[in-house]
């Protein structure tokens, strides 16, 4: 007799072709419609379900994690980054945890060069005037903008992402400077091109744009303080398109205001979807609603790791992707 299929339990809507292999290898409950589960139904789904597939706008804290049944034994997590699940408590009740590295690393480098173009070159206000009909004709003082070439950009947190916005960055004639927890290996170095300082208060302070790509954990969280950004320019932009807890969202706020600094392009927000008000009213600031890795071929391949990942514990083996405590 073939073996019983795996109960999975799936707390979002994810791309069809997706959705349509799980249907085929598991015994799969997809969300219909496509809104956040409660935390109420996360209980009742992890107390039902073999394997969990939640994303990041579900909070699998050490107290929901003790209210899961004793049949939940994966969590498949859709996204790479795992700061909303406790995987130390899970792994203490025998749940193992999985996630999808390195999918959505190219498509949120895109996203990062995309957010510097349009904070430096003003795109949001030009748009905004075709759009109203306001446009008056070309002027030579209009809508100016920085040049790019020739400007140091501070990379914070140079793993996937940050090296691959550093390979970019290089083609638009940019100087790269990073810090990180760990300096690269020196033919990396060499490759990017990319100056190291082991000072973040020291290279903050000297660079153009600065790009956050370093993950959220306790010793990011405010990493840019108001302290660190008053160092920064007065001219210089900050970029965010990893986690918003790393910077401190309000003391950005007031720098912004104030004119302390020379702008911002944020995908990620300090409090999820709650966005500072204050900042939607600042022309010099672009927010986006958390896009930075939304391409149709990326989502599919953090569906297909976690087809692998849910597959393989099947079979009796480690998920591939499995995530360890201590090891984030």
């Amino acid at each position: 007799m073939p073996a019983q299929r795996l109960s999975v339990v799936v707390t979002r809507r994810l791309p069809e072709p997706v959705e349509t292999r799980m249907k085929e290898l598991f015994d799969v409950e997809l969300r219909d419609p496509d809104t956040r589960m409660t935390r109420d139904d996360l209980v009742a789904a992890m107390r039902r379900a073999d394997v969990l597939v939640p994303c990041i706008t579900d909070q699998i804290d050490a107290a929901l994690i003790a209210q899961a049944g004793d049949r939940l034994k994966l969590i498949a997590n859709y996204g790479a980054g795992v700061d909303h699940i406790d995987v130390a408590t899970a792994r203490q009740r025998g749940i193992l945890v999985s996630n999808t590295p390195g999918v959505t690393t190219e498509d949120t480098a895109d996203m990062t060069m995309a957010l510097i173009m349009a904070v430096t070159r003003r795109i949001p206000e030009g748009l905004a005037v075709m759009q109203a009909g306001e446009w008056q004709g070309w002027a030579p003082t209009a809508f100016m903008g920085v040049r790019l070439g020739g400007k140091r950009l501070g990379i914070l947190g140079m793993g996937r992402i940050g090296q691959a916005v550093a390979r970019r960055a290089r083609a638009f004639g940019l100087q790269v400077h990073y810090h990180n927890r760990k300096r690269l290996r020196p033919e990396v170095e060499a490759d990017l091109d990319a100056t190291w300082w082991e000072s973040l208060d020291q290279m903050v302070s000297r660079i153009d744009i600065l790009s956050i790509n370093c993950p959220h954990t306790p010793s990011t969280y405010h990493l840019m303080n108001a302290r660190r950004l008053k160092l920064m320019k007065s001219t210089a932009v900050i970029v965010n398109t990893s986690r918003g807890e790393v910077i401190d969202e309000n003391a950005l706020t007031r720098g912004l205001r104030a004119g302390e600094l020379g702008g911002a392009g944020l995908d990620v927000f300090e409090h999820g979807h709650e966005v500072n008000p204050r900042l939607r009213e600042l022309p010099n600031v672009v927010l986006l609603p958390h896009m930075g890795s939304s391409t149709l071929e990326g989502r599919i391949e953090m569906g297909e790791k976690v087809i692998i990942n849910i597959k393989t514990f099947a079979d009796g083996h480690r998920p591939p992707d499995q995530v360890v405590p201590g090891m984030l």
